[in-house]
C-alpha cells in the first residue's frame, strides 16, 4: 500500500556558525503515521524538527507542506498551518495560569469588548485537559506552582489544542510521570489514528519500537537510514545511531565493597510535603540509589537531604563533620553536591556560557590574591572540565542553551566535579542522554565511587538502579518500602511489587 506523504525534506543543511548540524538530509512525514527520530545527542534530531515547525530557518535545502513550497519564518506561522511541537526545553511561562499558558496568543478567542473572559477561558482550557485525560490540572492554576511533570502536560494540551497535522515531540517523555506518559502515548495513537503525523525524538528505544511505525536515524547530522516496523531491532538501531556495537552490559560488573563510615544521615525527616518520618543512611565510596514511582517522593528527598527542602521534622547530619544541613549553602561549603532532574531550570544557567557555569563553583578556589579571582586559574578551572568530561563544543564560551541535552549534562557534572566534591545527590542524571553519553556517565559515577565519593542516584530506570548501586531504597508513599542489596540475581520483578 503505497503510504500518503505530508511533508517532504530536500537536502536540508543547517549552520551554527562554523558547526555544521544538519548535512544534506532528505527526510519525509508519513500521514497517519507515527515516526521515530534517534541519533546520539548532537545529531540534529532537535535540529531537524525545529526547522520544520518554524523554530530555525535552514542554511540550505527546501520542504514540500501537503504537496506546496514550506518555509515557515517563525513557530506561530507554522502552528497556524498545523505543526505543533513540544519543546524539550521548558515550555510555560511560570507568571500565567494553565488556561493562559495553553491559549498564549489566542486571547482574542475570549474576548468581550476589549476584556478577556476568564472564566470561559479557564471553561475552555479544563475542556481540553479532559480530552487528553488530565483532569487533575486545574486551568486556574498558576504554572509557577506545579511540578515539571504537570508543566509538560500543560504543554501536551496546549499543542494538541492547535489541531496539528503533524504533532512533534522532542524529549518530552523521560520528564514525564507513568500518568503522563500514558496521557501521551494514548493521545499520539488518537491522533495517527485520525490521519494526524506523530514525530517523536527519544533516547529510549523500546519505547519507540513499542509505539512508533518508522524509526529515522541521523549521525553527526546526516541520515543514516529509516526503519519500517518489521525491521524494528533495538541492537541494530543503537548500532546506527553510535557507528559502532554497544555491549549489551553497559552498567557495573563488580560487586565492590563501599566503606562502614557514615558520610551522611537521615533522622527521622518529615518534609511539608511528601516525605514522611524517612530515616537512612549513606557511607563512604557507596552509590546508594533511590527508587519508585515519579511521585513516591524520592526526587523531594534528593532537595531535602540537599537543604533545599524544608523539614517540618528531623534533621539531616553530615556525620564525619558534625555539620547539620539546614541549607543549600552550607551543603555546598561542606561538599556536597546536586544535580537537578530539571537540569534546564535548576542546574544550569541557560543563557549564559559554559565558562561562566563551570567557574561560578570554583570563585573561592581561583582567588590568586583575595578577593581577586585568577583568570589564568579559572581558564584551567574551566578547560580541565571540558576536556576531561569531553563537553563537544566550539568553545567553552559557547551558550549553554544551544548545546545538545548530553553536553549540557557534562557542563552540570562538571561544575561540581572542578570543585572536588565529596557527597553527590544526581536526580535522574541520565535523563534525556543518548546511550553513548549514557556510558560515560556510569563510567564517571563508577569511578567517582572507586576514588571514595558518595553518590545518591534518584532515577526512574530500574536496570539503571540494579546495575549502578551498592544499595537501592524503594520509596512509596514518602517512606522506605524496602531495602535491596547489590546482586547478580535482583531483578526488577522483585522491586517493582515494593513500589505500586
Amino acid at each position: 500500500m503505497e503510504q500518503e506523504v505530508l511533508l517532504t525534506c530536500k537536502g536540508i543543511t543547517k549552520d551554527f556558525g562554523a558547526t555544521r548540524a544538519l548535512d544534506s538530509v532528505d527526510f519525509s512525514v508519513v500521514k497517519g503515521k507515527v515516526c521515530g527520530l534517534v541519533g546520539e545527542n548532537g545529531s540534529g534530531k532537535s535540529t531537524l524538527s525545529s526547522i520544520i515547525a518554524g523554530i530555525y530557518q535552514p542554511s540550505g535545502g527546501e520542504m514540500e507542506y501537503m504537496e506546496k513550497a514550506w518555509a515557515p519564518k517563525n513557530s506561530l506561522e507554522a502552528q497556524d498551518n498545523g505543526i505543533g511541537i513540544i519543546l524539550q526545553e521548558a515550555g510555560t511561562i511560570p507568571m500565567l495560569t494553565v488556561a493562559q499558558n495553553i491559549f498564549i496568543g489566542k486571547e482574542k478567542l475570549f474576548q468581550k469588548h476589549l476584556v478577556i473572559d476568564k472564566k470561559a477561558m479557564n471553561q475552555a482550557a479544563d475542556d481540553v485537559l479532559q480530552d487528553i485525560g488530565a483532569k487533575h490540572i486545574q486551568a486556574g492554576m498558576m504554572a509557577r506552582m506545579m511540578n515539571m511533570q504537570d508543566l509538560k502536560v500543560v504543554e501536551i494540551a496546549k499543542a494538541y489544542n492547535c489541531d496539528p497535522r503533524i504533532f512533534i515531540v522532542d524529549e518530552t517523555t523521560n520528564v514525564l510521570s507513568h500518568d503522563g506518559r500514558e496521557i501521551l502515548f494514548r493521545l499520539i495513537h488518537k491522533l495517527a489514528g485520525m490521519g494526524k503525523s506523530v514525530l517523536i525524538i527519544s533516547h529510549d528505544i523500546e519505547e519507540l519500537i513499542e509505539h512508533c511505525d518508522m524509526i529515522t536515524i541521523l549521525k553527526d547530522g546526516k541520515m543514516v537510514t529509516t526503519l519500517e516496523k518489521p525491521d524494528f531491532d533495538a541492537k541494530k538501531i543503537k548500532n546506527l545511531m553510535v557507528g559502532r556495537e554497544i555491549k549489551g552490559d553497559y552498567y557495573r560488573g563488580d560487586m565492590d565493597p563501599y566503606s562502614d563510615e557514615v558520610l551522611l544521615e537521615a533522622d527521622n525527616i518529615t518534609t511539608l510535603r511528601e516525605i514522611t518520618n524517612l530515616s537512612m543512611q549513606l557511607h563512604k565510596g557507596e552509590i546508594l540509589g533511590i527508587g519508585g514511582l515519579s511521585d513516591c517522593g524520592m526526587h523531594t528527598l534528593g532537595k531535602t537531604l540537599y537543604g533545599e527542602e524544608r523539614l517540618a521534622r528531623g534533621k539531616v547530619t553530615l556525620t564525619q563533620k558534625n555539620v547539620v544541613v539546614t541549607n543549600a549553602e552550607l551543603a555546598v561549603k561542606n561538599g556536597m553536591a546536586y544535580i537537578s532532574k530539571d537540569r534546564d531550570r535548576e542546574s544550569l544557567a541557560l543563557d549564559a556560557p559554559i565558562f561562566q557555569n563551570i567557574a561560578v563553583s570554583g570563585l573561592e578556589m581561583n582567588q590568586h590574591v583575595k578577593p581577586f579571582v585568577s583568570s589564568k586559574m579559572e581558564k584551567q578551572y574551566v578547560n580541565e572540565q571540558v576536556k576531561g568530561l569531553d563537553i563537544r563544543c566550539r568553545s567553552e564560551y559557547q551558550i549553554v542553551r544551544t548545546l545538545s541535552g548530553g553536553n549540557k549534562q557534562k557542563v552540570a557534572f562538571g561544575k561540581w566535579f572542578a570543585k572536588g566534591s565529596d557527597i553527590f545527590i544526581m536526580d535522574c542524571p541520565t535523563r534525556g542522554i543518548d546511550i553513548g553519553v549514557k556510558q560515560e556517565m556510569y563510567r564517571l559515577i563508577y569511578n567517582m565511587k572507586k576514588e571514595g565519593k558518595s553518590i545518591i542516584l534518584i532515577s526512574e530506570e530500574l536496570p539503571e538502579l540494579i546495575g549502578m548501586c551498592d544499595r537501592i531504597l524503594i520509596m512509596k508513599n514518602g517512606s522506605i518500602s524496602r531495602e535491596f542489596m547489590r546482586s547478580g540475581d535482583l531483578s526488577e520483578s522483585e522491586i517493582i511489587e515494593y513500589m505500586i
